[in-house]
């Protein structure tokens, strides 16, 4: 029971992550219809916006070990300021052009700030060690040690939707933002401003992935400069199978998703576990076959239906 229990928690801790991260890719298809395939670079900046370039002996020096609530917050005022940059200068000037025209603006910029990263940081591997007593602290259940970082990953998740959800529903500009994903033509004629709705999405998406890439590199404690990338292709694969346009969805797909990853790793036999992921993308075929719409229908969606 133990070790099932430990499963379970690392299951709906990796689930968490992903719904995170696709929650950030949600809002921005949401409203632009676009699918910005730098929101897992902006993950990477993140953990790169702990440390500053310095030249001499020390080529980099760490500032992780500043109070957790100004990290935080620093944090988040990067990735915001770096995601509205990106918005003013790239995705404004596309707005209207074709979806295609728009996935590759978003590719280019995820090549561009790679490319930076390594010429200010270098490409190789760095260690950061960032709130380690986080995993350091256990609780005994039964006989399995079980870390406060997964416990805290799945809180912070549960903290965030919930905040989301009362942005969305009780705020005006919550509701700007449903409108405009819902129809962002008829909205702009009810007096809906689109610069505004649109870079509110950015704020939020930017903000979503600061806190993935916080927790994300309080978790592995290693920083690269394509770390974000994987966490990006499944966040797409969760919102893809969860439903497009569909926050729900999105949350729905990234715990799908890190629950049979989570548990493929632990219930496949040795020989085998290297190939896990040809198992969950099978899967994500299976389900697509069965429901190419997606797990849950934006509200759009089920009205034409």
């Amino acid at each position: 029971m133990g070790y099932i229990l430990q499963v379970i928690i690392d299951a709906l801790s990796l689930g968490s992550l992903y719904a995170l991260a696709a929650l950030g890719i949600g809002l921005l298809f949401g409203v632009l219809r676009l699918i910005n395939f730098a929101h897992g670079d902006f993950i990477t900046l993140g953990a790169y916006a702990l440390i500053v370039p310095a030249y001499g002996p020390n080529a980099i020096r760490f500032i992780a070990d500043f109070p957790a609530p100004l990290l935080i917050i620093c944090t988040i005022l990067v990735i915001v300021a770096i995601a509205l940059i990106s918005e003013f200068l790239i995705f404004r000037p596309l707005r209207y052009a074709t979806a295609a025209t728009l996935m590759v603006g978003s590719f280019a910029l995820s090549f561009v700030i790679q490319n930076l990263i390594i010429m200010i940081y270098s490409g190789r591997p760095k260690s950061l060690n960032l709130w380690s007593e986080l995993t350091e602290i256990k609780f005994l259940v039964g006989d399995v040690e079980i870390a406060l970082l997964p416990i805290l990953i799945v809180a912070v998740t549960l903290i965030l939707l919930l905040l989301l959800v009362l942005f969305l529903k009780r705020t005006p500009w919550g509701v700007q933002m449903r409108a405009a994903a819902e129809d962002f033509k008829m909205a702009r004629m009810l007096g809906v401003r689109a610069n505004f709705v649109i870079s509110l999405a950015f704020v939020l998406s930017a903000a979503l992935a600061a806190v993935v890439s916080l927790l994300f590199e309080a978790q592995t404690g290693i920083l690269m400069f394509r770390m974000g990338t994987p966490l990006m292709v499944f966040a797409f694969i969760a919102t893809v199978i969860g439903g497009m346009g569909s926050l729900v969805g999105s949350v729905v797909g990234g715990m799908t998703v890190g629950i049979v990853s989570s548990v493929l790793q632990a219930g496949l036999p040795a020989e085998v576990r290297g190939y896990r992921d040809v198992f969950v993308f099978g899967l994500v075929i299976l389900i697509l076959l069965v429901r190419p719409q997606g797990l849950v229908l934006s509200r759009a969606a089920r009205e034409r239906v």
